[in-house]
């Protein structure tokens, strides 16, 4: 009688996070950035599928590396967000709560299911004044990240993380996203154009829904020189 394979869990815990890893580096890349009145979120996505969502009045998501699959994790924080709203308040509603979350989801399927998600989400919160924001990155095994000032996520995210270390500086929108798109450019080695991003941002300048899209007329004017 043949003695069945035996792979050590190290192994198998080795082997899915290389194999998530690899799916999320073919994903395009998205950048979080504080700036004087609230969060920016940058995709290099030419697609018309949205990688930056609203998430509640205050919160916001991005997801890199497959589409279905942070797409059901935008759904469902949604659903999470809306019914924590409706059952105690709207101030219950945090991207903190938000990220845990999604970080034991992450983490229950990693350790659990034979495929882990191929995915890596950001959680954003804009907060009354600027050092109330909150930015959480949370990786395909659940690991969750605090970030300050800046982030990136996605196949290019360290070199992102890289070329801005130097250079980040609390600053106005415009310079935030010509800061954003300078590393898109030095990462991918490419032009960057309007047509070519998804930007979003949480103002914390408007009452109520703090998060807007910009579209390609507005940020043509932005990256005008």
């Amino acid at each position: 009688m043949a003695l069945p394979y035996y792979v050590s869990p190290e192994q198998v815990m080795q082997d899915k996070a290389e194999y998530a890893k690899k799916g999320i580096s073919r994903g395009r890349s998205i950048i979080a950035m504080e700036y004087e009145n609230g969060i920016l979120l940058v995709a290099d996505n030419p697609s018309s599928l949205s990688k930056i969502s609203e998430i509640y009045d205050k919160i916001a998501f991005a997801g890199a590396g497959k589409y279905s699959e942070f797409e059901n994790l935008r759904k469902a924080g949604i659903r999470h967000a809306d019914m924590k709203g409706y059952l105690y308040s709207r101030e219950d509603v945090t991207a903190k709560s938000l990220a845990n979350a999604y970080s034991q989801s992450l983490g229950t399927i990693f350790s659990q299911e034979l495929k882990p998600l191929e995915v890596e989400i950001l959680v954003v919160e804009v907060g009354q004044g600027a050092h109330g924001n909150e930015m959480y990155r949370i990786s395909f095994d659940g690991s969750i990240f605090d970030e300050k000032g800046f982030t990136a996520i996605g196949g290019k995210s360290e070199a992102l993380i890289t070329h801005l270390k130097n250079r980040y500086r609390s600053t106005t929108l415009k310079e935030a996203l010509k800061l954003a798109t300078d590393a898109f450019e030095a990462g991918y080695n490419q032009t960057s154009s309007p047509q070519s991003l998804e930007v979003a941002v949480l103002d914390r300048s408007r009452t109520g829904r703090t998060f807007r899209r910009l579209g390609v007329q507005e940020l043509t004017e932005y990256l005008r020189e």
